[in-house]
């Protein structure tokens, strides 16, 4: 298991915390999709996962109804995916992904939360090439049927998976089930989903990740305090759905 392994194991701890929060992230995911590939789940892979993924949050029918409308009701915003790239204090690269339907309004704010923490806000291409831009998938392994994940990696690389392993997830009732992680590059989306679909595993997620493809940077306690800071004020706005960084987890 390599880096992807790494990188989610740390990124577990950051997901959304409460219910309100994932809902707004999956309701602008949903609005763009249907936006960029129409309402028809049939033709629109990428809306397909997004709504296994609702179900699997729980999210209201009437939130997924609504995230639909948004994409044809011009009176509810037009939300586009925009990446600000920049850096923190102490050097470290910060790459942040927005969906907004006010640029104005989302970049003033991310360049706000950098200047309060001593960093800045980089033009295009200033920190991305040192993230991977990567597509990853989450399915459910069903208890009676285990899955042999050696012979599950060999045929999914000729569908363009780089990464697949298991992984133990607790949910808030302390159920634990088995998940399946794999990870190709952003171009193999449409191929890996496909064989998930036709395989029949039960499809939890499917998104986008960036991951670090340099060396992390370790920090020291007091520094990472104020890149936590950071961090925290840009995943605290409402615009903002990711956060990558090039800095060393804490260790455990």
């Amino acid at each position: 298991m390599g880096r992807a392994f790494e990188f989610r194991k740390e990124r577990k701890l950051k997901r959304w915390g409460h219910m309100a929060r994932v809902f707004t992230k999956l309701g602008k995911e949903i609005t763009i999709a249907v936006k960029n590939g129409g309402p028809d789940v049939t033709g629109n892979p990428r809306l397909r996962a997004l709504l296994a993924e609702a179900r699997s949050e729980q999210m209201p029918k009437e939130n997924i109804e609504r995230a639909i409308k948004k994409a044809t009701d011009k009176t509810l915003g037009d939300f586009k995916e925009i990446v600000y790239e920049g850096y923190g204090p102490h050097g470290i690269a910060y790459l942040v992904e927005a969906a907004t339907d006010n640029n104005t309004r989302t970049v003033a704010n991310v360049r706000s939360y950098f200047n309060k923490c001593g960093g800045s806000l980089g033009t295009t291409g200033s920190v991305s090439f040192m993230f991977d831009h990567k597509c990853v998938f989450r399915i459910k392994e069903d208890p009676a049927k285990p899955v042999d994940i050696e012979e599950l990696e060999l045929e999914l690389i000729d569908y363009g998976a780089e990464e697949v392993f298991k992984q133990e997830v607790e949910d808030e009732d302390e159920n634990i089930t088995v998940e399946i992680s794999i990870y190709g590059d952003y171009t193999a989306y449409g191929n890996i989903q496909k064989f998930i679909e036709e395989n029949g595993y039960e499809l939890i997620s499917g998104g986008f990740e960036r991951i670090p493809n340099v060396d992390l940077k370790d920090v020291t306690p007091e520094q990472r305090a104020t890149l936590d800071k950071l961090t925290a004020l840009l995943e605290d706005d409402e615009d903002v759905t990711n956060v990558y960084t090039t800095m060393k987890p804490a260790e455990e």
